[in-house]
């Protein structure tokens, strides 16, 4: 859509988008903060399937749909499509916890939990190859929106007919694994279950859990921007090779999860660490590597390729220590309002990915970095100026990016790692494993007097 190469004519290309690729990128997050507590509400109250329905197919159509808006409308019309994509998959996370809530026993917590989670990165690894591979091709990146959204769509038809709420609603469910499941979960209609907003917002556990994912979010998705840019323009790695290299560190973030998820479910088990100390470890483990990581990219030439992508992985890949601290977090803390809470958190949290990439062009606008390989024609249009041709027009632009670059991404990484550091510090003094006491609401027994109880 946005591309260095020389346009195909067969395929429209936009250039002179190139200014406002970060705003389309942060563009999705307009939408998705803003429903994710709303989300967490509506699951709870009337089940999380077809909130989840809706959403998924309705993000699959408008992702089909990009290549027509953006011929239509322009880079407003990708906006737009990426807002409500935004909106649509705002339902995804506080719905899915909400699902874990019910079927998500605590000795399988963890690992189910990142199970579900790290199929996130997963996707990243099975889409940038084939994006790029796509992108590359005759075929041209509009076929990579057709795709997707089609996959989308076709996920909805299976999870209609094979997905439910909970276990008792579950139409094929054998009563051995029913019993299982629910054993140490109490399967309440939470619909009428009042939320205590207040108790929320005054909780020392639920801020900590705020804190961390808010510093999760900005380095997570500033390298999950940012890392295409910095191995094209400072590595010097084409499309084809970037994009299995950018889907790399996703891999090991991947692999490392379904490590460490059953490591900790094993650890609590044993009795060895309990629920928060666990908690409490694993999401230092997740934070703090990828910050040690970063800082040392600092110090990295940026000629030191195998060293550079090697710290890369770890910054990222590290990163699976979150799936079993904070992000099951929630419903540790109070299983009844789960979808709520990561509705808040993730909702908030992704305010910083909003200001994440708009974070790196302010660094880029303070530095003069870039040059610009498209130029307006007398026209009006868009002409594509050759590297070389810009080189010979412009003799003071640098013969080598990267040695200009590196500095910028130096202040990008440096960043991320002293906010993972501070959010991983504040998480580790102030979180807890325990069922808080706003967990448990007060209802009317049978006399008309009021009592506490569990759900």
């Amino acid at each position: 859509m946005i591309t260095d190469d020389p346009p195909d004519e067969s395929i429209p290309t936009y250039p002179e988008w190139t200014s406002e690729k970060n705003i389309m990128l942060s563009s999705f997050f307009w939408g998705y903060v803003s429903l994710q507590i709303f989300a967490g509400q509506l699951a709870k109250n009337y089940g999380p399937k077809l909130f989840l329905t809706v959403a998924i197919f309705t993000c699959s159509l408008f992702t089909a749909l990009v290549p027509f808006f953006g011929s239509w409308l322009g880079s407003g019309g990708v906006i737009a499509c990426r807002v409500i994509q935004g909106m649509c998959q705002g339902f995804l996370f506080p719905s899915v916890h909400n699902l874990l809530s019910f079927w998500a026993p605590l000795i399988d917590r963890t690992t189910i939990g990142s199970f579900v989670y790290a199929a996130a990165p997963l996707g990243n690894v099975i889409a940038m190859p084939i994006t790029g591979a796509i992108a590359a091709s005759t075929a041209g990146w509009p076929v990579v929106f057709y795709l997707y959204g089609a996959m989308g769509m076709c996920w909805t038809v299976v999870w209609v007919l094979t997905g439910s709420d909970s276990p008792s609603k579950h139409k094929s469910i054998s009563p051995e694994e029913k019993k299982y499941i629910e054993a140490d979960l109490v399967m309440e209609d939470r619909k009428t279950i009042p939320t205590p907003w207040t108790s929320i917002f005054t909780s020392w556990p639920f801020w900590a859990i705020l804190i961390a994912h808010c510093g999760q979010n900005w380095g997570f998705w500033t390298l999950l921007t940012e890392i295409p840019s910095y191995m094209e323009n400072v590595l010097g790695f084409k499309i084809a090779s970037n994009s299995y290299l950018s889907s790399l560190p996703y891999f090991v973030l991947w692999l490392l999860s379904l490590v460490m998820s059953p490591l900790a479910d094993w650890l609590i088990a044993r009795q060895t660490l309990t629920l928060g100390k666990s908690r409490k470890i694993f999401n230092t483990i997740g934070l703090w590597v990828p910050a040690l990581a970063l800082i040392s990219l600092i110090f990295v030439e940026s000629t030191q390729k195998t060293a550079t992508i090697f710290l890369l992985v770890i910054a990222v890949g590290f990163n699976a220590g979150v799936f079993s601290g904070f992000n099951v977090n929630h419903i540790d803390i109070s299983p009844t309002h789960s979808g709520t809470l990561m509705g808040i958190t993730n909702s908030l949290s992704n305010i910083f990915g909003i200001l994440a990439p708009l974070a790196v062009d302010a660094f880029k606008s303070m530095s003069g970095y870039g040059e610009e390989k498209y130029r307006s024609c007398s026209s009006g249009s868009w002409k594509w100026i050759p590297p070389n041709a810009l080189q010979d027009e412009r003799s003071t632009a640098p013969a080598n990016p990267s040695t200009t670059e590196k500095p910028l991404w130096n202040i990008v990484f440096g960043v991320a790692a002293v906010i993972y550091l501070i959010t991983g510090a504040f998480y580790m003094y102030g979180a807890s494993g325990v069922i808080q006491s706003w967990d448990h609401v007060v209802s009317d027994d049978e006399n008309g007097k009021k009592k506490k109880q569990p759900v």
